[in-house]
């Protein structure tokens, strides 16, 4: 049976069927399957619009709404807007990966925004926040068709759940219409190596289907001189990343290899320095090896870090003052790892990578590149 839902948000009159009316007090329980997992502060109108779903809407202030859900991957349709004030919402699912980053609209508009999800714990969690948010309506329809981009990587890729530390996987599904999901299984340390012995890619090849992709970027902590990590750039490196592309092949999935983004190291004259040295080379050398398509991201990271310069680029990484985040209270200067708005610049140029390489069906789904 396929899975189709559609809620209708706010106080008033109750919607014709098959809606389901969540009030603000609708809390999560199992044995509703829906509703806000914290509602302290979910408010609610109704501007009395003849169309109820523009009508009322809730007002979702840091709130997460849950629906159980089996397995999969899922259309989610958000209709939002208010017919007398502007709005400006934020939309993650999951840990923190943007949907919406802080989409607006104008008194007495209403916009229709559409995306694809990934549910691997039985639960879809949507987080609202923003300035002015509202969730007037939503539509979750099963996605049976929808192409999975499953990520290999290390902390640059991962899913950072303390803010403003994030990944740049975290930020993917912001570059992707429907029918394309993201499952972000990159995990902080790990090199093209552990990840491997730690059973990592053992568990996305139980999944991955055939015309899936699996993204794979690692180069930072093959560096390390520990034995469980070190990699040769061009030895057990490339014969680590050649498991990942026959594995996948194996499966008819599609894989794509990315360089490690460049840390900020500027020398002297503004230009940035390399740190992974070989590691490039001998994954470039495997991609021509295999025919593997390949999205350079340290050579368009180090253009974007050399546009902006030395000081500004600080903004995209984890550097704070003193008291600047709650949860880095003595602050942070951190060259590797980035901020929201690093991790959303350095997805966009991966899905630009995807655009330049003609990747399908991934190019079709791309919004506004």
């Amino acid at each position: 049976m396929t899975v189709s839902l559609k809620f209708d948000f706010g106080i008033g009159a109750m919607p014709d069927a098959p809606y389901i009316q969540v009030l603000p007090d609708t809390a999560y329980s199992e044995a509703l399957g829906y509703g806000f997992e914290n509602n302290e502060r979910v408010y609610s109108r109704d501007r009395g619009e003849a169309d109820r779903l523009h009508g009322a809407f809730c007002i979702p202030l840091e709130a997460v709404f849950a629906v159980d859900l089996p397995n999969g991957c899922y259309t989610v349709t958000a209709t939002i807007g208010d017919a007398i004030a502007p709005t400006s919402t934020m939309l993650k699912y999951g840990v923190g990966r943007v949907v919406l980053h802080k989409a607006v609209t104008s008194a007495g508009q209403y916009a229709i925004h559409s995306f694809t999800v990934k549910v691997t714990d039985g639960k879809l969690r949507l987080s609202f926040s923003g300035a002015a948010p509202r969730i007037n309506a939503l539509q979750i329809n099963e996605a049976k068709q929808a192409t999975t981009i499953f990520l290999a990587g290390d902390s640059t890729v991962t899913d950072q759940d303390t803010f403003p530390y994030a990944g740049w996987g975290q930020m993917l599904p912001l570059y992707f219409k429907t029918d394309v999901a993201v499952d972000n299984h990159a995990k902080s340390g790990r090199s093209s190596k552990s990840f491997i012995d730690e059973g990592r890619l053992a568990a996305i090849l139980e999944q991955i289907k055939p015309n899936d992709y699996l993204w794979i970027q690692f180069g930072h902590n093959d560096q390390k001189p520990d034995t469980e990590r070190a990699t040769e750039p061009f030895g057990s490196y490339k014969e680590m990343l050649s498991i990942y592309v026959k594995e996948a092949r194996a499966r008819e999935a599609r894989p794509v290899l990315i360089t490690p983004m460049h840390r900020r190291k500027f020398d002297g004259q503004g230009r940035i320095i390399d740190t992974h040295g070989d590691y490039l080379l001998g994954m470039m050398q495997l991609a021509a090896e295999l025919d593997v398509p390949l999205i350079d991201l340290a050579a368009k990271s180090k253009a974007l870090y050399e546009q902006l310069g030395d000081e500004p680029s600080k903004a995209l990484f984890m550097w704070a003052y003193p008291g600047e985040f709650i949860h880095f209270p003595e602050g942070a200067q951190d060259d590797t790892h980035f901020q929201e708005l690093g991790a959303i610049q350095i997805a966009g140029l991966v899905a630009e990578g995807v655009k330049e390489l003609g990747l399908s069906p991934l190019s079709l789904y791309l919004k506004g590149l």
